[in-house]
């Protein structure tokens, strides 16, 4: 169980004038000025669910992560992870989490990835029993065994972040925090980490924080998403209720048997926006609280003659963006 209330993080940052004589001056006196990076954001998450914690560039997502993880002091406000404070019981904290960071590496860069886990192993003390166990049902999730006597630097950026998902899982952590975890990886590589970390979700019950731009992990993974903007939360819910809550869009686009006229352009019904007309194609966009499905349907099918009809439904991405539209950032988050 995560629970997080009213958390504040501010920093002081250090400012000077442009050019040679805003340096020169700088030397002797420099502004400063606090920045609240994170202001008041409140969310839980309950012990073996796996939540999306979504935001923009800047909003707080990764100093709330290093609080979680033990790694940042708070300004202000209360966390909890399974009863312990991650910056006050920080040993007892650090042995029962796993941490991955997309542009960061917790591997010897130098050394094979065997020896990697062996020194991971060693860092928890855990029994060479165990770590064998361990890495045993990490291998058969991930095909590792190819990559054991690799030297970190020459795996490909998909490799090294299997070998990260099974270093951070190698002591079996009851918490696990993804920060960015399929970045820069191609498709293959991303739908293996997605398998991968839905299974031990479900499989172990490992309590789940993802953080992430792409919006197709948040959507085959998460079962709730926390968003926040500015330091603060704007949404804690299903991705369904986002939905709603955003005004979500739809499209009905429509295949004609010739080529399509400005008059074939005009809306079926009222509540409905020509979008656009493409030789034979023409798509409307509405609000399926205002208008119905159903009713768009059989408005065009009546009026025009029609080869073929889809409804599109807006993608995640664009839905979220309009989600991160709505407030200013504010400069300076983190």
């Amino acid at each position: 169980m995560i629970k997080v209330r009213d958390l504040v993080k501010e920093f002081t940052v250090s400012k000077r004038g442009s050019g040679l004589s805003g340096a020169l001056l700088g030397l002797g006196r420099r502004r400063r000025e606090t920045v609240r990076a994170l202001d008041g954001v409140s969310f839980d998450v309950p012990g073996g669910d796996l939540v999306g914690f979504i935001g923009p560039n800047g909003a707080g997502k990764s100093t709330t992560i290093k609080i979680l993880a033990g790694i940042m002091r708070p300004t202000s406000g209360e966390v909890q992870a399974n009863g312990r404070v991650p910056w006050k019981d920080r040993i007892a904290h650090v042995r029962r989490i796993g941490v991955v960071f997309g542009q960061r590496t917790q591997l010897w860069w130098d050394l094979p990835v065997r020896e990697s886990f062996s020194l991971v192993g060693a860092m928890y003390r855990m029994p060479a029993v165990e770590v064998r166990a361990s890495f045993r049902e990490l291998d058969e999730a991930l095909g590792l065994g190819p990559l054991l006597d690799v030297p970190v630097r020459q795996l490909s950026l998909g490799q090294r972040m299997r070998c990260e998902l099974a270093a951070a899982l190698l002591p079996r952590p009851d918490t696990l925090f993804l920060d960015e975890p399929t970045i820069g990886l191609d498709a293959p590589s991303k739908l293996a980490v997605r398998d991968f970390v839905a299974r031990i979700n479900r499989e172990r019950g490992v309590t789940t924080l993802l953080t992430t731009h792409d919006m197709d992990d948040v959507a085959a993974l998460a079962r709730r998403v926390v968003l926040i903007r500015s330091g603060q939360t704007l949404f804690d819910g299903p991705l369904s209720s986002l939905r709603e809550v955003a005004r979500e869009k739809r499209s009905l686009v429509v295949d004609l048997s010739t080529a399509a006229s400005a008059q074939d352009g005009a809306p079926p019904l009222e509540g409905m926006r020509l979008d656009s007309i493409e030789g034979n194609r023409v798509r409307w966009d509405f609000d399926p609280r205002a208008v119905r499905t159903a009713d768009a349907i059989a408005a065009a099918t009546a009026r025009l003659d029609i080869v073929d009809l889809v409804v599109e439904t807006e993608p995640v991405e664009r839905l979220i963006a309009r989600v991160y539209g709505e407030s200013p950032a504010r400069d300076g988050s983190r």
